[in-house]
């Protein structure tokens, strides 16, 4: 816990990791101030009700999925990749709703991933030794191109700009309306099973809309949630996140405002109308990297900070007793809704850490959500040098820690993915992650590889991973079903009940 003042640009005494030099600084903080004077891109009354669905996270009354690129690039930045990926965000919690029964709030990688940390600031390209490349909002992916410039923050800004204006035209015109699931894409997935499951569940629910209009219920119905009204069949909250990486950016994006006196706080009191604090406003959400969560380096003071909810990436290199003592820091009144965990150990790993991570946590009284991030620990490189991912290998990481954290007494409260719902210029998924329904091979990586970052699922491998929790939760709810109607059973003395669920 630090007793020390905060500020905006109290990082800036902090060493900080992932540290990006500009050969110009004077052009830098030309750019940076440019930055400052320009709109927000999210509001603290979104930020508000994040934090107050991820309490419900927390308390087990939603779950998060949190996915997308690993980092976005500007030329991918059009109307079909952005309507693709959203589309593959929707189909995926529509999959986990209907099996869990429960809210799923969406938070994308999104309209803001740009930059990426590395573990050299070097890299060798062929012969040549060159400057390694650090996302589009730092330097370009050509060999030739290497120099960081700060006009990509500022092309960063309205790229984001360009993306979350079309993300919430999209979702506030039908597009996520559970009318029509299908037209969120479904005619490149090969895997006649999946299709057929898929069907299914849209079948159960156009029943379920029919009957809600029979009733007079779906035509008129409004349902009122935190912050606004919203159509529950017609619109969604969504809202967008990335890595808190470049610490200039998030400073000139950091602005006062009051805490909104019409939006309960997550702890469920009205906020004080008079209370100032600062908000990022670049994204509704930020995390920590496994990089860069030293507890005296600088982007754990920017963090500590700020007003909004923040993820933390656990890896198997963090002690459980250092994990507590960030918490401490960055959330020493222990608020619902303010923190996420977001672990990332390897398949062969999380046996030796999660357990210990959990219990350490638990004892701390620390409210936070848990969700599996079972890619960036399963990364290696396929016999014709590219980076890939075993679908097999992520599903032992993601089984395992559902079963961990049953076994601790906890759940898994959310996943982070990195998928992608983007199509090749013949119409097709990308190829980079090995297996799944559609089995796919070393051999046909090469065939439609896109990721100049790490490799992604691609929307058939989502849909296999959305149904695997999907049928856990349903699995587990016929399980405490079962369980509630043999209490009924004994309290009624042997006798069978007439009707049970």
């Amino acid at each position: 816990m630090s007793s020390e003042p905060w500020a905006p640009d109290s990082w800036r005494n902090k060493p900080a990791a992932q540290d990006v030099i500009y050969p110009d600084r004077e052009k830098l903080d030309k750019v940076l101030n440019k930055i400052r004077t320009l709109p927000p891109l999210v509001t603290p009354s979104e930020i508000e009700r994040l934090r107050h669905s991820l309490a419900q996270v927390q308390r087990n009354e939603a779950f998060l999925l949190h996915a997308g690129d690993c980092a976005e690039s500007f030329d991918a930045c059009t109307q079909e990749n952005i309507s693709n990926k959203i589309g593959l965000i929707l189909s995926f919690s529509l999959i986990l709703i209907w099996g869990a029964r429960m809210p799923v709030v969406r938070i994308g990688r999104i309209a803001g991933q740009y930059a990426k940390p590395r573990s050299s600031p070097m890299e060798k390209i062929g012969d040549r030794e060159v400057t390694s490349f650090r996302g589009d909002n730092v330097n370009g992916l050509d060999p030739n191109d290497r120099t960081p410039d700060p006009e990509r923050l500022l092309s960063a800004y309205f790229h984001s700009t360009t993306t979350l204006n079309y993300v919430r035209g999209l979702l506030t015109s039908g597009f996520a309306s559970l009318h029509h699931p299908r037209d969120w894409s479904l005619s490149h997935v090969r895997s006649p099973a999946l299709r057929e499951e898929f069907e299914r569940i849209n079948e159960g629910l156009s029943d379920a809309l029919d009957f809600t209009r029979t009733i007079g219920f779906g035509s008129q119905h409004a349902s009122y949630e935190q912050g606004g009204g919203r159509g529950v069949l017609g619109e969604v909250d969504f809202y967008t996140s990335h890595e808190g990486l470049m610490l200039d950016f998030e400073e000139a994006m950091t602005r006062e405002f009051a805490i909104p006196s019409s939006i309960p706080t997550a702890e469920g009191s009205p906020a004080p109308a008079a209370r100032r604090v600062h908000y990022n406003t670049s994204a509704h959400f930020l995390w920590i990297g496994d990089r860069t969560r030293q507890l005296t380096g600088a982007h754990v003071e920017y963090f500590r900070g700020i007003r909004n909810p923040i993820g933390v990436k656990v890896g198997p290199s963090m002690e459980a007793a250092e994990l507590v003592r960030l918490l401490n820091i960055v959330n020493p009144d222990k608020e619902e809704g303010r923190v996420t965990l977001i672990t990332r150990y390897g398949a062969g790993k999380i046996e030796n850490h999660l357990a210990s991570h959990i219990t350490a946590v638990q004892q701390s009284g620390h409210p936070v959500a848990w969700i599996s991030d079972p890619m960036h620990g399963n990364t290696l490189t396929s016999s014709s040098g590219l980076k890939t991912r075993n679908f097999g290998t992520i599903i032992s990481e993601l089984t395992a820690c559902m079963r961990i954290h049953a076994e601790c007494g906890s759940r898994m409260n959310g996943v982070s993915l990195e998928f992608t719902g983007e199509l090749s210029e013949d119409g097709f998924s990308v190829t980079e992650c090995l297996g799944g329904s559609m089995e796919l091979s070393e051999e046909q990586l090469g065939l439609r590889y896109q990721s100049f970052c790490d490799p992604r699922l691609n929307f058939e491998q989502s849909l296999d991973v959305a149904f695997l929790i999907s049928n856990n939760f349903k699995k587990a709810r016929r399980g405490r079903k079962r369980a509630d109607s043999d209490v009924l059973y004994a309290a009624l003395g042997g006798r069978k009940p007439v009707a049970t669920a």
